[in-house]
């Protein structure tokens, strides 16, 4: 079962966009030919496999979230291009 020209002029519509008839019949041949492979993908026998969502095992590899001593005021600041007051300061963006 492959796509009509109506097909990819309903599809078209969709996307809301002009196709040629040069790109009607580029595009039918195109989809018609994912069609086909998604189908084939359909006639692969996967009874033995398991379902899963991704082919490694995943595992957590962030570090322990444990409290920490912070930086103080000045290690902040230490390469601050300008500061005032114990803060950064920066340039105004509103009026």
């Amino acid at each position: 079962m492959g796509l009509s020209e109506k097909d990819v002029d309903h599809v078209a519509r969709l996307a809301r966009i002009e196709i040629t008839p040069e790109e009607r019949s580029l595009y039918l041949r195109q989809l018609n030919a994912v069609l086909e492979h998604a189908a084939g993908l359909a006639r692969v026998d996967v009874s033995g496999t398991p379902p899963t969502a991704h082919i490694l095992p995943l595992r957590n590899v962030w570090r322990a979230d444990e409290p920490a001593q912070g930086l103080t005021r000045e290690q902040a600041l230490a390469n601050a291009p300008d500061k005032s007051k114990g803060c950064f300061r920066v340039p105004r963006i509103l009026e």
